[in-house]
């Protein structure tokens, strides 16, 4: 097997730590060896921030980075496309491997379809069953053409089987992002975030908020409302708002700037302040000491889950609903009244009992994935 691992954003980096690493200890030891190169698109193209998440995994330096950059949707898609296709010509692969739902996911993924590469796609099956999400279209798409399916909770498997995928080509293995999280929570509660921001557990605490679907962030009405329900929970105690590049260049072009602070460098006690992007293991900490996060990222859902912390997810829809049923998160949806309120339940405690994790969400996905790599090979 000659396997080209794609990566191009952020969460990306996450959940293929594990992977590349698993396949590393595999190589040691095996007669038959995974060749692989790990790609990386450039979609998140932030040199600093992007290298920071490389130090904190402990990812190796990328053999090919395609440099794309930003652009619209088709643009970013086409360009990755463009780039990766030379790849996979110059360095015949037998098989690629994404992971999630970014556009590098279904461009690099439909590449290799058309050249007869087999597709292997971590993170299958997940369903919002909203066409209006960019993700959802490339998480569908992905699935239609991939050979090899990894899922990480069960309604996965139930959504693919309905899409008429061969079960024989699904495979439960768990989740990779949590391999990450379980790796790597104790560095990550060395992290000094907390004196560096003046943050106390101690009550009141804090909250942690991210923030960057276009459907929250484009519409100047939809963040708007969203910012007047996160004033009224910074009332109880401060909220902390790592910043999306993109997030803040629509708080500034809608002038809701004045909405919020900068932290102070006295301990703060109260409203919403926004700090840089974070790198993983300073996140990581922020996450894990907080009274309650809100957010309206996929993968945060899951990390809640695994941390016991209360999530509030300001979407209508949630492709994750294991987060729900195993997890602490709260689908609140975005009317500012019950986004208060479930928030409010969250700090009080209310529906705060621990729950089981979710089944194989135990830091062992990866081996999964490549004892299943391997069965491949062995059956060539």
């Amino acid at each position: 097997m000659k396997l080209i691992i794609v990566v191009g954003a952020r969460p990306n980096f996450m959940k293929a730590a594990p992977i590349l690493d698993a396949i590393s200890e595999h190589n040691l030891h095996a007669a038959r060896r995974i060749e692989r190169l790990l790609v990386h698109t450039g979609q998140h193209y932030d040199e600093k921030l992007s290298r920071l998440f490389f130090d904190d995994l402990g990812i190796q330096k990328p053999d090919i980075d395609l440099g794309v950059g930003s652009g619209s949707h088709a643009e970013q898609t086409a360009e990755v496309m463009k780039k990766f296709e030379k790849v996979c010509l110059d360095e015949s692969p037998t098989h690629i491997l994404v992971v999630g739902d970014v556009n590098s996911t279904i461009a690099c993924a439909l590449v290799a379809a058309k050249l007869g590469i087999k597709v292997i796609h971590v993170e299958a099956g997940l369903r919002s069953f909203d066409r209006t999400m960019p993700e959802e279209i490339n998480r569908v798409l992905t699935d239609a053409i991939s050979d090899y399916l990894f899922i990480t909770e069960r309604s996965a498997e139930e959504n693919l089987i309905k899409e008429g995928v061969d079960k024989g080509r699904i495979f439960f293995v768990g989740n990779v992002m949590i391999d990450t999280l379980i790796k790597h929570r104790q560095k990550a509660m060395r992290s000094t975030i907390l004196d560096v921001l003046g943050l106390s557990t101690t009550e009141p605490g804090y909250g942690l908020l991210t923030l960057h679907r276009p459907s929250n962030v484009d519409d100047k009405d939809a963040l708007a409302n969203l910012l007047g329900a996160l004033e009224a929970i910074s009332s109880r105690l401060p909220i902390v708002f790592p910043v999306h590049p993109r997030t803040r260049k629509r708080i500034e072009e809608f002038g809701l700037g004045d909405r919020f602070a900068t932290p102070p460098a006295d301990k703060p006690k109260r409203g919403l302040y926004t700090i840089d992007p974070l790198g993983y293991l300073d996140f990581l900490r922020l996450m894990s000491e907080a009274r309650v996060v809100l957010t309206d990222s996929g993968g945060i859902q899951e990390e809640t889950t695994v941390l016991g912390v209360p999530c509030i997810t300001m979407r209508e829809n949630t492709e994750r609903p294991v987060t729900i049923t195993h997890g602490t998160n709260c689908l609140a949806g975005t009317d500012k009244d019950a986004i208060i309120r479930a928030a409010l339940e969250a700090l009080d405690g209310k529906n705060n009992a621990p729950k089981p994790a979710p089944p194989k969400w135990d830091g062992n996905a990866a081996l999964r994935i490549v004892e299943v790599l391997t069965s491949l090979t062995n059956n060539r």
